[in-house]
């Protein structure tokens, strides 16, 4: 449905017009799709300073138009990192998860062992892996 230069009484109304056309544009921008990125970043060590890095990696997918996930955030709310038998079953649904996405995204410096299976995952499968610094800037490899 297009919008109409026109009222409903036939008479040319261009202000109607303009609002309607603006917002119609919004609304496309807003739900235009939005690849899903899986981002990949260190949890061990400070867990809490890393998971809130990670936060800010979300935002910054979610700012340059896409679906971020991150599981070291999400199943970390209700997974015990420190058990071996809920690791691994955490690493199992990350590498689920990271074959619903269309990227990979890797942040910071430091790989961890956790990080470099998803990575290997990743390449293996031919996913695209993109390289960023902690202050989100893209290393070009």
């Amino acid at each position: 449905m297009s919008i109409n230069k026109f009222n409903s009484e036939g008479y040319y109304d261009p202000t109607a017009f303009e609002a309607l056309a603006k917002i119609e544009r919004e609304a496309k921008e807003v739900f235009s799709f939005r690849p899903i990125v899986y981002i990949c970043s260190p949890l061990s060590g400070d867990v809490a300073g890393n998971q809130e890095k990670a936060r800010l990696y979300c935002r910054y997918a979610v700012d340059k138009g896409c679906v971020p996930i991150a599981p070291h955030i999400y199943f970390t709310q209700f997974m015990s990192d420190d058990t071996e038998k809920e690791r691994n079953l955490a690493m199992f649904m990350d590498i689920v998860l990271l074959s619903k996405c269309a990227e990979l995204w890797v942040f910071g410096e430091t790989v961890s062992r956790g990080m470099a299976m998803d990575i290997e995952k990743a390449k293996r499968k031919g996913q695209p892996i993109r390289y960023f610094t902690e202050d989100c800037k893209e290393v070009l490899k």
